[in-house]
């Protein structure tokens, strides 16, 4: 590959690179030194990088919280049964 290529290469990546990093938001965190070290290899044994890892396991935890809610606010619509139904119900049927 010339030199021309791989600077053409360089450039092009390099704008890429740009175009993406001006989308992100850069933060501070402080992780505790074991979970530090546990998700640099992580990252080394999955080819991605640390806050490759991070941003999925923020998007996981917030979608769980998603679901959750979903889940709480169907239980608020339900129509709570009371006690002393639930026990007629079962008398009325022979169940008691």
């Amino acid at each position: 590959m010339s030199d021309t290529a791989l600077k053409h290469i360089d450039v092009t990546t390099s704008e890429r690179y740009d175009d993406v990093m001006s989308k992100l938001k850069r933060i501070t965190v402080y992780f505790e030194p074991e979970l530090h070290r546990a998700l640099q290899l992580k990252a080394l044994e999955s080819e991605r990088s640390v806050s490759e890892l991070v941003n999925e396991a923020v998007r996981d935890a917030l979608a769980e919280d998603a679901d959750d809610m979903a889940e709480a606010e169907l239980a608020r619509k339900e129509t709570p049964l009371r006690f002393e139904d639930a026990v007629a119900d079962l008398k009325r049927r022979g169940l008691i």
